[in-house]
């Protein structure tokens, strides 16, 4: 992480933290939400000249926020009770979907098992028994400030793979 993001996650995790829980509500969007900001920052670290950090934080985090209640929004619509047409089961998926949503799972799964040993651990730990930053520092003995940085390292990597998968 270079010193500018650190001194900013340093500095304005707690803000930042607040600016998404008044907007979002949940406090694992909130979480999430503040480490797509620092991920996306960290991103754009790397390609541009960023003059005001603070400033460009919370752009990033208007954004997420913004991008995060239209999912919302979408689930809430998607998932909405619909009396009409619940007494017959959906179609089944076509079994070229499902050999397909197999593989791409199988290299998923791949991709995770490459990562070192630690960011490997803390990502299972967050992503699939859904733990908070808190409780998997205080389970690996680590600070709450290297959990962050194993999540954004494997979700990098993560994005990277889902990337050549998809295109």
């Amino acid at each position: 992480m270079t010193d500018m993001l650190h001194s900013l996650h340093a500095g304005e995790e707690k803000r930042l933290h607040r600016f998404f829980h008044r907007r979002l509500k949940n406090r694992d969007d909130v979480a999430d939400a503040t480490q797509e900001t620092f991920l996306r920052m960290l991103e754009a670290s790397h390609a541009t000249l960023i003059e005001n950090p603070q400033a460009y934080l919370f752009q990033v985090a208007r954004s997420v926020a913004r991008v995060i209640l239209t999912r919302q929004t979408r689930e809430q619509a998607m998932f909405a009770p619909d009396d009409a047409g619940m007494e017959e089961p959906d179609e089944f998926p076509l079994p070229d979907r499902i050999v397909n949503a197999r593989q791409c799972l199988l290299i998923m799964a791949k991709a995770i098992e490459v990562l070192p040993t630690r960011c490997q651990q803390v990502f299972i730990l967050s992503r699939l028994r859904g733990l908070s930053n808190g409780e998997i520092a205080a389970e690996l003995g680590i600070s709450r400030n290297m959990v962050e940085k194993h999540i954004i390292k494997a979700l990098l990597h993560c994005r990277k793979v889902r990337a050549e998968i998809f295109f």
